[in-house]
């Protein structure tokens, strides 16, 4: 990739209201980063709004300069260092930046995740398995926080660990992880979607636990309480399709509440790394989903013709999916069905009302309204 297409790469990924959904379905339609900028402004104005803020190209320009001093990796999903597993994933990251050791990210991993508030006996449990799992090859992944997160990449400095952040790769957070955070990069690295100074805000770490998932082979919960933000990254492995294991606990300790519920709806239960890999190689009987739909033959009320549509109907379907809508996630062959209407319509008006700000896609072929 040249310098002008990884500036119209990064320019697009951080354009607003463009996720990695959005991203690959404009992709997918323009072929290329740079026609695609072009066409966003349009497409926004199509969805409802007068203009949509595109980062200005002199402060990418910036960033790369400054990763290039920090020695910060910035991979995007056309450079053959991008973590290849993440690329499997639906709603993989356009962009990846990352610090440190490249080659931890070509590693099998497993994800290691709990609660901050950890016991003394929780994170005992997450550095024996973080350093068993080592002793098998794997390298460890979590998202560098207070408790299990510490216990698990510490365990495993020597053999490798990546620390996946919601924030900026250059930002240290929590501030009290400095030391670790600069050992990780002997073996491992540091790795984030997100621009260089980033701050990370609460909304972003659901983002940082499906990186975690999408490099995972397999999702360990050590301790969670029932509302843990740990069990986000469990149920993303499941959507994804990857083992989730959990260690049980005292079901008087609230801190357990979360691994001991995974465990009732049949997690894996495990004491040992030993019992992780076993769970990995098992054979196993899972579910296909298959997110494709069959196009719709029942008459529609719109003018549609070789899956066109009169461009003259064009708000009145905006309408009609927003109405069709709430802020509960749905499918989109459910909004197909309703308004009687091809999904590759139903997915062109969705992403200039996306662009607009009105709606926002969610992994599984969803859509819900966007919380003003």
């Amino acid at each position: 990739m040249n310098d002008e297409n990884l500036l119209d790469y990064l320019q697009l990924a951080r354009a607003q209201n463009v996720g990695p959904v959005t991203f690959a379905h404009l992709l997918r339609r323009f072929g290329s980063a740079g026609d695609a900028l072009k066409a966003v402004p349009e497409l926004a104005k199509k969805g409802g709004t007068r203009s949509i803020k595109i980062i200005d190209r002199g402060l990418i320009e910036k960033e790369i300069v400054l990763a290039k001093k920090l020695n910060i990796h910035i991979l995007t999903q056309l450079d053959n260092k991008y973590p290849q597993q993440l690329l499997t994933i639906e709603g993989a990251p356009p962009v990846v930046c990352v610090r440190g050791n490249l080659a931890a990210l070509q590693k099998p991993a497993i994800g290691l995740v709990g609660a901050r508030n950890a016991s003394a006996i929780g994170r005992k449990m997450a550095r024996m398995l973080a350093q068993g799992l080592g002793q098998h090859g794997y390298v460890t992944i979590s998202g560098l926080a207070r408790g299990i997160d510490s216990a698990v990449h510490e365990a495993s400095i020597d053999t490798g660990t990546i620390a996946a952040l919601a924030g900026g790769v250059d930002i240290i957070y929590p501030p009290e992880n400095a030391v670790l955070y600069e050992k990780i990069q002997e073996n491992g690295c540091i790795i984030s979607e997100m621009p260089l100074n980033f701050t990370p805000r609460a909304v972003d770490f659901p983002r940082r636990n499906r990186i975690i998932a999408g490099l995972s082979k397999a999702i360990v919960v050590v301790e969670a309480a029932e509302r843990s933000g740990s069990l986000i990254t469990a149920r993303l492995g499941l959507e994804m399709n990857i083992e989730v294991c959990a260690v049980p606990g005292s079901p008087l300790d609230p801190r357990a509440g979360g691994t001991n519920k995974l465990l009732r709806d049949g997690a894996t239960l495990i004491t040992s790394a030993q019992d992780v890999i076993d769970a990995l190689n098992a054979p196993k009987s899972r579910v296909q989903m298959d997110f494709g739909f069959e196009e719709l033959k029942t008459e529609s009320r719109y003018n549609v013709n070789e899956q066109r549509i009169d461009e003259s109907q064009i708000e009145q379907i905006h309408h009609d999916i927003l109405k069709s809508l709430s802020y509960a996630p749905v499918e989109l062959d459910a909004i197909a069905r309703e308004l009687k209407l091809p999904i590759a319509i139903i997915s062109s008006c969705l992403l200039e009302l996306e662009l607009a700000g009105k709606v926002e896609r969610i992994i599984g072929n969803r859509v819900c309204l966007v919380v003003e």
